[in-house]
């Protein structure tokens, strides 16, 4: 008798998850529907998330009229004083309809509006918005950071984890330039051991006083504008994740700020990762991609409670060398011990993949999901991205967003792409998803990743309970 009241009180619930799933392939091939959809539905958290990127070149446009900057007519270069340049020209000289010229100049070459494919590599585009607004954006750190809260509330995303900025430490640290020599060296030959060593000896020789001083000033101007802004409440909460630039080809220089961004994660709470980013095909990125990983793999050892993501396998055929696709995201894995991986994109390429996802599924080694910039900057897209070969495997899957302002996207585009190019996927599957940004997360309370969880299901009840299932139904 008991059995069968426990059957007839969970009957219900069954039937109306059901519906639910049988009212989301009813609108899976219509793609303003799944907008509406998606729309309203909890989408947890933004994990892989570059703060520059994510605020809308319209933002950036705004300071540069407010502060009357001055643009240069031919390139649409942005600089705060000139000497002679006849080139550039006040903001406030364009009078319409010439400034609405210029404006549109500025979004396309702050982002990928009206990109037509031809002009220059979409790639290449992509990585020089970062550079051509980074005036306004330095400078609008507080809009920019109001700007993707409230973005974030009206799509109902929870939680982000963003990559804010670099954390400068400009300080002459003495290093000799047999270092920088050792390593190249030792990158050529593989020598864990010797690089190992390497690594030991600079970092000995750093004066950590300094560095020390450069993490703790940076927490705690990050903490003063948080609080101030009121960034986190009862709907929303922002973290953030520190990273290094893969670009600069001064690998003791590097190293500095790996070690730099990681005592900043050890002592804040704000602070709850470490990444590296720059384009993963830029010559030195290539370079000293496997030297960068023992770096991470080194700071890992002193700092052990640090979680870092990686950008890993962002590469496609073409791009690279083939051979050049078979090992980035091994290495992030299993010498650099990454925590989640973003955009893993070579996948099918890797060496020994099977083996790779075995490992990623048995150690909950989440894959960062990026629909809109994977086709945008890599031209990868429907069953040429590896997706579904990650959820085959049972590897933790996250969707983010990447760059949302540049891309011109939003959260809720990524789930109409997942759901519109991956009809294999079912509701309840998309919503483990979005329950995964938070299970994954580096969120080091447990009590505020449970209460997270905990709103996010409360959410989805709410949600779930608003369609309009019965009227699909009669149809």
């Amino acid at each position: 008798m008991k059995n069968f009241l426990i059957i007839l009180l969970t009957l219900p619930l069954l039937t109306f998850g059901q519906d639910v799933d049988r009212y989301f392939e009813s609108i899976r091939n219509s793609r303003v529907e799944l907008t509406a959809f998606f729309n309203q539905m909890p989408k947890g958290g933004d994990l892989h998330h570059h703060f520059s990127g994510s605020v809308y070149a319209e933002t950036y446009i705004n300071y540069i009229v407010q502060k009357d900057l001055y643009l240069n007519r031919r390139t649409y270069d942005i600089k705060e004083t000139v000497q002679s340049d006849t080139d550039y020209v006040r903001i406030s000289k364009l009078q319409n309809p010439y400034f609405s010229f210029y404006k549109q100049k500025l979004l396309e070459k702050w982002s990928v509006k009206d990109y037509n494919n031809v002009s220059q590599p979409s790639d290449k585009l992509f990585f020089s918005t970062f550079p051509s607004f980074d005036i306004a954006h330095k400078n609008t750190l507080d809009e920019g950071l109001l700007e993707i809260k409230e973005r974030a509330r009206i799509e109902n995303v929870s939680y982000i984890e963003t990559m804010f900025t670099r954390i400068t430490c400009d300080v002459d640290v003495n290093l000799p330039d047999p270092f920088n020599i050792a390593l190249r060296q030792q990158q050529k030959e593989r020598d864990y051991k010797g690089t190992e060593n390497t690594l030991e000896a600079i970092y000995g020789s750093l004066d950590k006083t300094v560095l020390e001083v450069c993490a703790s000033k940076f927490n705690q101007e990050l903490q003063e504008r948080h609080d101030r802004l009121r960034i986190d409440d009862s709907t929303f909460l922002l973290r953030y994740q520190n990273y290094v630039l893969r670009l600069i080809d001064d690998p003791t220089q590097v190293f500095k700020d790996i070690i730099v961004a990681f005592e900043s994660a050890a002592k804040s709470s704000l602070v709850v990762g470490v990444n590296i980013v720059g384009a993963e095909d830029d010559e030195v990125s290539m370079k000293d991609y496997w030297l960068h990983m023992q770096m991470f793999k080194f700071c890992h050892n002193k700092y052990p409670d640090v979680k870092y993501a990686m950008h890993a396998g962002e590469l496609t055929l073409g791009i690279v060398k083939p051979e050049e696709l078979s090992w980035h995201v091994n290495a992030a894995v299993f010498e650099a011990g990454a925590s989640r991986i973003g955009h893993g994109v070579d996948l099918a390429y890797e060496k020994e993949s099977p083996r790779l996802l075995s490992y990623m599924k048995e150690q909950k080694i989440p894959i960062e999901i990026n629909l809109s910039s994977n086709e945008f900057i890599l031209k990868v897209r429907n069953d040429e991205h590896p997706l579904i070969l990650y959820k085959n495997a049972g590897v933790p899957i996250v969707i983010a967003t990447d760059d949302a302002g540049v891309l011109r996207s939003n959260m809720t585009h990524q789930y109409v792409l997942l759901a519109s190019r991956y009809s294999g996927l079912s509701y309840s599957e998309i919503k483990q998803i979005v329950l995964n940004s938070i299970r994954f997360s580096f969120i080091e309370e447990p009590a505020i990743r449970k209460s997270l969880l905990a709103d996010l299901e409360r959410r989805f009840k709410v949600f779930e309970l608003s369609l309009p299932l019965g009227a699909r139904r009669m149809q």
